[in-house]
Order: structure tokens, then C-alpha cells, then sequence
């Protein structure tokens, strides 16, 4: 676990960085020079960048380019942090100034939580419950916080705990907010995931919290996963970095869910 730990943690880059990841994940290979006019930075902001992305292993610099690396042996949640990271970062900053200090919180597995959970450093006196071991972590450092994390089969690649011994300890706990991550939003389903255990986990804390904040991008708009894990019925909120349209914007307008679009820098 502490080497997935320290992975989550090279992958906090500020919204300039995080930039450069989407446009190399978008088109591969780019000179030096035209991913500078691309984000409108001078070469040698770029070149300080990339020398701190290629440092930590992100990409891969070569004779005036540069290239996004091949990430087939990357563990699936440092993948999935790493698409949309700046639309996922600006999402996680909007949900952490809807947290006061001494506020109780729920926070479930995810690459989007990981990213609030890294927003959320900077309040006082939380108290953090959650079945992921990396968000634990990032949080029992905070001044003041207390952190419940829960024990149960522990799913190796993110290091998140699921089972009947992880819900029946979630569901001791009444907090103030629930922060859901989503793998889909489906206009007809609600809030989807791509694991049974992971929706058991989200339906969970339904009725132990004041109110449900769900955090989505874009590529979760329309998309249907394997299992149905939360209605919109039961969404107080959700930040997203573009308002959905359609249906789903329908569905949404229906059930009174709140919207707050927080676009990446």
C-alpha cells in the first residue's frame, strides 16, 4: 500500500500541468514548442514543466518532443486519475469549499475522491469516514482531523475495503455529507458504477447523511455502467465541470438536483 500511496501522491500537479497531461493524452506525440503555443506559456515555463512530468514518469521527452507515455502497466486507479485530471481537480476544489471546518464527511473510492480528499487538506477538525486506505491518509494528517476508516476485503488495486465488515461499519457513522463518485450518470438509472461492491457501498450511506454530493466529468454524461447505485431522487448536488444537456439535464432539473459547474483553469 505504500507504494501506491506515494504513486497517488506524484500525481499532484497544479492546473497548468495537468493541462499539458490532457493535451498529450489527446494527441500523443507534440514538439516542445507546439505544446507551449497550445497552452500559451513561454518554452521555458514548458520545459520546467516537463522536466517535473518526466521526473515523476508521466512522459516521455525526446529530441525536442515530448510524448505521452504507455500506461498498459500502471495500476487502473493511477490510469483513472490521470484521464481528465484537470476537469477532475477543478471539480474536487468546488466540493472541498462546500466543506467547513469541523464538518463530518463521507468520502468513497475513486479518482475523483482522491482528488477532494488532496482538496480537503487545507480544513481543520474533519471528521473523515471512508473505506479507501489512500484517502485515510491524506487526511489523518489534517490539524484537528479524525479519520474512521473501514476494514473489510481490501481490493488491490486502489486499496479500498468492500464487503458486508466495510458496510456495516459505514453504517454507524450519521455524517453531515456524503461525497459519491460516479462511474456513469444514465438519465433513466441515476448515479452508476462499474461494481457491485462499489454501488453497495454508495447506497450504503444513504439515509446516514444530511445531504449527497456527487462528483462527475463530462465523460460520465450518458454513460451506462453495469450496476445502478444511486438515483438522482437521492443527489442533493452535483459538480460537474460542463452542465449536462438532454435527458440527463432533464432527469436532473426533474429531481431538483443541484448543479455547480466548476471548469478546470
Amino acid at each position: 500500500m505504500a507504494k501506491e500511496l506515494e504513486a497517488l501522491s506524484d500525481l499532484r500537479l497544479n492546473s497548468r500541468q495537468a493541462r499539458i497531461m490532457e493535451v498529450l493524452r489527446r494527441d500523443q506525440l507534440l514538439a516542445v514548442t507546439q505544446l507551449a503555443e497550445a497552452l500559451d506559456v513561454s518554452g521555458e515555463t514548458i520545459r520546467r514543466d516537463l522536466r517535473l512530468l518526466s521526473a515523476k514518469g508521466l512522459v516521455e521527452k525526446s529530441h525536442g518532443n515530448v510524448r505521452w507515455r504507455d500506461r498498459s502497466d500502471d495500476q487502473p486507479l493511477q490510469r483513472r486519475m490521470l484521464d481528465n485530471m484537470a476537469a477532475k481537480q477543478a471539480i474536487a476544489l468546488a466540493i472541498a469549499d462546500e466543506i467547513s471546518d469541523g464538518e463530518s464527511v463521507f468520502l468513497d473510492t475513486g479518482s475523483t475522491n482522491i482528488y477532494v480528499a488532496q482538496a480537503l487538506k487545507g480544513r481543520r477538525n474533519l471528521t473523515i469516514v471512508t473505506n479507501s486506505a489512500p484517502i485515510a491518509q491524506h487526511l489523518s494528517t489534517g490539524e484537528g482531523n479524525r479519520v474512521y476508516l473501514a476494514g473489510g476485503e481490501l481490493r488491490a488495486d486502489d486499496s479500498a475495503a468492500f464487503g458486508p465488515a466495510a458496510i456495516a461499519f459505514l453504517q454507524q457513522f450519521m455524517v453531515k455529507t456524503a461525497i459519491i463518485s460516479a462511474s456513469g450518470l444514465d438519465a433513466n438509472l441515476g448515479v452508476m458504477d462499474n461494481h457491485l461492491c462499489e454501488a453497495d457501498v454508495s447506497r450504503s450511506v444513504l439515509g446516514h447523511a444530511e445531504r449527497v454530493i456527487v462528483g462527475a466529468d463530462h465523460s460520465k454524461f450518458g454513460r451506462r455502467c453495469l450496476v445502478a447505485a444511486v438515483g438522482f431522487a437521492d443527489v442533493d448536488l452535483l459538480v460537474a465541470d460542463q452542465k449536462p444537456t438532454g435527458p440527463l439535464g432533464d432527469e436532473l432539473e426533474r429531481h431538483d438536483v443541484e448543479l455547480l459547474i466548476a471548469e478546470p483553469a
